[in-house]
């Protein structure tokens, strides 16, 4: 361990070599390491002042050589996963946003740097850049980003994972270092929000009908969904798909004269209730904008809605108060609470004073906002469910909520994968759910079968009307569903290791000691790996006809089984399996079961 000085803006740890930069000068500041594990490294900073003061922007940079780094993985980098340069700005990260995780990489895959801070309540932002004159890697974490009020003791950790390990398992062990952290415990997660759900937001949007609804939930229940999500629309007859109409929280009657009945009906089909509000918004048109209009951290004009401001009690109670007298009233099963993001201070209301506030910093009250809603709604009912959406999937938002959902991809396969993988790489044991799968009736039902087949690794979502569809397309996804089901002890709770973020996941591998799942979402050669167990599948993930497996070794005789896109065996047979490449007819979007040990 090395030990600081009373004021230290500089530390040399052997391996790096750390600076402070742009800190008060009221502040005193002190910096230590200690090593957790071989090629793991702590660094904690500690700021310290004799009274409150306004912070500036404080850096904590450190230099790497840009030696077998191919890419750049963090958790809002989407497709570009491309090295950045030091002059650029990184990605922000708060308690609502993102996570305060980035990772180096090679071109195989293997972990060059992973580097994670402690923070995850405060808006950090986090960096890696190439230095052109000297081909070496500047990385920082720069505090203080956004408004914050006065400041007297800060005190974080910087984690650094330089093991040449595959890059998902150092992101794993970032997860779990942060789930060991007081306050950050990730909640329970109950059976229902592992399971296929319906979703009514692309395929009614805000035209909300309960008997339409209620006959989707039948069909939908026979297809294997278990739940049901009803989205913006039930709280207006506005349909403009606008918020100025969010922050009353009642009912439309237009639309559902009777909430309850409603949500009872569906209960008797056999499908959980989860109902859509936007957290922070309470818009124009509303009679809360009355009561809070002077309570807000800022005013969206082209949505017509302004924010609320958490850092009055009463703007919590409010909240809470809502979420509470929905489960009661309506016999609700979760919310899927939207928005959550929106909360954060501007110039004008970063130091803003009033006497009715009990927290001076807008994090802090979002902490206690969103911590207050899931126990009180737990005491209500313990299996509640609670959906946060990408980007807000850190580890705090695991804490206060147990789905996490892609952000909208519509009809966007490809991008559905990245951003399910993207979020399953830091989730843990929380349940991860894909972006609302749709397409149009008039796809072929291969393509159309793409779409679920690309969100395999995580809880399938589904918003289509099920009666508009044809009825290749039903049978198609009744057979994915089912076979999802089937095998979700691999895709959802197997281990997971999805090949090369580089070249956004084209292959994705998970699995159990009896059973192994390979996805191939690109033209590849499919590599079987190692200590192959007693089951195989390998999915088809494109409109290929044929897959090309290599094999590292021998597996003898094998029952081999093709299915087409519907799930239609189309192929069996047995074949020796020695060490090479083995080239199989499968068709577009289909798969291939090989069984080891046949005799």
């Amino acid at each position: 361990m090395t030990k600081s000085s009373i004021d230290m803006r500089q530390l040399d740890t052997g391996k790096y070599q750390f600076e402070v930069i742009g800190a008060n000068e009221e502040f005193r500041v002190s910096m230590f390491s200690e090593s957790a594990g071989e090629g793991v490294e702590l660094l904690t900073i500690r700021l310290s002042a004799d009274a409150p003061v306004n912070p500036s922007v404080v850096e904590m940079i450190w230099h790497i050589p840009a030696i077998d780094i191919h890419g750049y993985w963090h958790p809002a980098a989407y497709r570009n996963r491309r090295l950045h340069v030091d002059w650029e700005r990184g990605f922000v990260s708060k308690a609502t946003y993102s996570a305060p995780v980035g990772c180096l990489f090679n071109t195989m895959g293997r972990n060059r740097l992973t580097f994670a801070y402690s923070d995850a309540l405060n808006a950090v932002e986090m960096s890696a850049g190439v230095h052109e004159e000297t081909s070496v890697f500047k990385c920082s974490v720069k505090l203080f980003t956004e408004p914050v009020g006065p400041v007297q003791t800060y005190e974080a950790v910087i984690r650094l994972d330089a093991r040449d390990l595959p890059y998902y398992q150092t992101l794993d062990d970032v997860q779990r270092w942060w789930a060991s952290m007081p306050g950050y415990e990730p909640g329970s997660v109950p059976e229902a929000a592992k399971l296929p759900v319906f979703s009514t937001w692309y395929n009614f949007h805000q035209q909300l009908d309960p008997e339409q609804i209620e006959h989707q939930c039948r069909l939908a229940k026979n297809l294997g969904c278990e739940m049901v999500i009803v989205d913006d629309g039930w709280q207006t007859s506005d349909n403009a798909r606008g918020y100025a109409y969010c922050g009353d929280w009642l009912v439309c009657e237009d639309k559902i004269p009777d909430m309850r009945s409603h949500v009872e009906r569906v209960h008797a089909i056999g499908l959980k209730y989860m109902l859509w509000y936007s957290v922070p918004f309470v818009g124009k048109q509303s009679d809360a904008w009355h009561r809070f209009e002077h309570k807000l951290l800022t005013v969206f004009e082209n949505l017509g809605t302004g924010v609320l401001d958490p850092r009055y009690p009463e703007v919590r109670e409010y909240t809470i108060g809502l979420y509470e007298k929905a489960v009661q009233e309506w016999d609700l099963d979760g919310f899927k609470l939207d928005f959550v993001d929106s909360f954060y201070a501007t110039e004008e209301t970063k130091d803003k004073k009033d006497p009715e506030m009990d927290y001076t910093s807008v994090p802090e009250a979002v902490d206690r906002l969103l911590s207050d809603v899931i126990a009180r709604l737990k005491a209500i009912k313990p299996d509640i469910m609670i959906e946060f959406r990408q980007n807000y999937v850190g580890p705090l938002m695991k804490k206060y909520g147990n789905m996490l959902r892609a952000t909208d991809c519509p009809n966007d396969a490809v991008e559905n994968r990245i951003r399910t993988i993207d979020v399953r790489l830091l989730s843990g044991e929380t349940a991860v759910h894909s972006d609302m799968i749709m397409w149009n009736p008039q796809e072929p039902v291969e393509s159309a079968a793409l779409q679920i087949i690309n969100i395999l690794f995580s809880v399938p979502q589904i918003s289509v009307k099920l009666d508009h569809i044809p009825s290749e397309h039903l049978k198609m996804l009744s057979y994915w569903l089912a076979f999802w089901r089937e095998h979700r002890d691999v895709f959802i709770e197997g281990e997971l290791m999805p090949g090369k973020p580089d070249s956004l996941y084209p292959l994705v591998r998970a699995e159990t000691t009896e059973k192994r799942m390979i996805c191939a979402y690109d033209d590849i050669i499919v590599n079987i790996g190692e200590h192959v167990p007693e089951t195989l599948i390998v999915v088809n993930g494109t409109l290929n006809t044929r897959l090309v497996l290599e094999l590292s070794e021998d597996i003898g005789l094998a029952e081999v089984e093709i299915r087409s896109s519907c799930g239609d065996i189309v192929n069996s047979f047995q074949m020796k399996m020695n060490t090479g490449l083995h080239r199989l007819q499968i068709p577009g979007a289909g798969l291939v079961l090989i069984k080891k040990g046949m005799i």
